[in-house]
Order: structure tokens, then C-alpha cells, then sequence
């Protein structure tokens, strides 16, 4: 029986998660643009689509729908995968699994573009492609990346902000009123550390969304390229994290 993977310890670069919502952001800016407004990174939208569907039917809606049955696949995917492997080499497993489906949605592109529409038989292998990725990083960031917000879910993290830049203000103003209190000076801390893994995930992916845009318009299909490489460069970086010194 395989045994329970161990999560990836916390001093993972938080560079990481930062990085991991940039790509989250990309991809989601460019299969908007060029998938009829398929959002690859989250489904919250497929979810409204269930309920809409049944007073607006919509032809064009099933390659949402879909999206809901797909991400949940590749996150039990991702979670046998992870239990199935031995500590950090989840991480990079994962990852490059995620890399590989991303490039599936490249070559979807290339061979099907320019889509007809979105019950085009490229444009559908295009979106399981992109959702498959994105559900595959939203679990192994759940699963791996202990005490990490979402890099896929930005609603979730908005109100995270908010709760988080409020809780380090009250703190800060607590510590400063008592400094030689060790618990305020220990519940600042607690708090700054939350807030220091979640503002650069925030961050990364609202650039990611304007860089996917802009890659898009200027690059048209190749843009994902560069969420490849990036998923690749962090893949190749953990495998020899896991990798022990000779």
C-alpha cells in the first residue's frame, strides 16, 4: 500500500507560489482570449453554468460545463500521483505533469487554429488540455505547498487580503504600543509571514493576466510557450531539489 506523501517543506522559496499564480494568470488571460471566454484557472463560472442552464440554453456552453468533470479528474490524478511518490519528487512529478498538458494546449492550438467555434474538435481538446493543467497545479499546490492560498482561486484570496492586511495592521499597532511584549511581538510576526507568502501569489497572478493579454495580441498561440517554460524551469528546479548531494 503506498504511503502518504510527505508535504514539501516550508522553506520552499516563496518565489514558487509567486510564480505558480503568474502562470495561473497567463494561462486564464490567453484561453480567454482565444477559447470563447473559457476561464482555465478556476471554475466558478462552469458551476453558475449549471444552474443558468436551466432557464438559458446555451449551444455553446458544454465546453464550460465540461470543465467541472475535467478538473476534478486531473486533481485526482494529481493526488494519486503525490501519494503515490516519495516526498519532493511529488513536487516535480506534478509540475512536470502540468507542464506536459500545457503543451497539449499548444499543440491543440497549432493544429486546429483558427477555431470555428468552440464545439471545434481542436478548440475542445485545447480546453481539456488547459483546465487539466490548472486543476492538476490547483491540487499540488493543496497538497504540497503546506500553509499556501490558492495560486488558481483570486476570489478566495481577495478577501484573504483583506482579512490579512487588517489583522497585520491591528498587530502592528499592538506590537508598537507594547514592544517588549513577547506575545504581541509573536502574533505580529505570525501575522507578517501569512501575509508575505499570500501578497506575491495575489501579485504574480494579476501580472499574469496583463502579460497574457499583451502575449496574446502580440504572439497570437505561441504565448503559452512561456507558461510551459516557466512550469518546466520549476519542474527541472525541484527534480533536483529532490535530488540528494553525492
Amino acid at each position: 500500500m503506498a504511503t502518504k506523501a510527505a508535504a514539501v517543506p516550508d522553506t520552499l522559496p516563496r518565489l514558487v507560489p509567486a510564480l505558480l499564480g503568474f502562470v495561473a494568470g497567463y494561462v486564464d488571460s490567453c484561453t480567454f482570449l482565444a477559447l470563447f471566454g473559457l476561464y482555465v484557472a478556476q471554475v466558478t463560472g462552469s458551476f453558475v453554468l449549471v444552474g443558468t442552464e436551466t432557464v438559458v440554453h446555451d449551444s455553446e456552453a458544454a465546453i464550460k460545463l465540461v470543465g467541472i468533470p475535467m478538473f476534478g479528474l486531473a486533481g485526482a490524478a494529481t493526488t494519486v500521483l503525490v501519494r503515490n511518490s516519495r516526498g519532493r519528487t511529488a513536487l516535480a512529478a506534478t509540475l512536470t505533469l502540468e507542464a506536459v498538458l500545457l503543451v497539449g494546449l499548444v499543440v491543440s492550438w497549432r493544429i486546429g487554429a483558427p477555431f470555428a467555434g468552440q464545439r471545434d474538435a481542436a478548440a475542445l481538446s485545447a480546453s481539456l488540455c488547459g483546465l487539466a493543467a490548472m486543476g492538476v497545479q490547483s491540487a499540488l499546490v493543496r497538497l504540497l505547498v503546506k500553509g499556501c492560498p490558492s495560486t488558481n482561486v483570486m476570489t478566495t484570496n481577495t478577501t484573504l487580503f483583506a482579512v490579512e492586511t487588517t489583522d497585520l495592521l491591528l498587530a502592528w499597532r499592538t506590537y508598537r504600543r507594547a514592544p517588549g511584549d513577547a506575545a504581541a511581538a509573536a502574533a505580529y510576526a505570525q501575522v507578517r509571514d501569512r501575509f508575505a507568502v499570500l501578497w506575491p501569489i495575489v501579485l504574480g497572478f494579476v501580472t499574469g493576466t496583463a502579460s497574457g493579454a499583451v502575449a496574446y495580441a502580440r504572439l497570437d498561440l505561441w504565448c503559452v510557450l512561456l507558461a510551459v517554460a516557466v512550469v518546466s524551469g520549476l519542474a527541472v528546479w525541484a527534480r533536483r531539489r529532490s535530488t540528494p548531494e553525492v
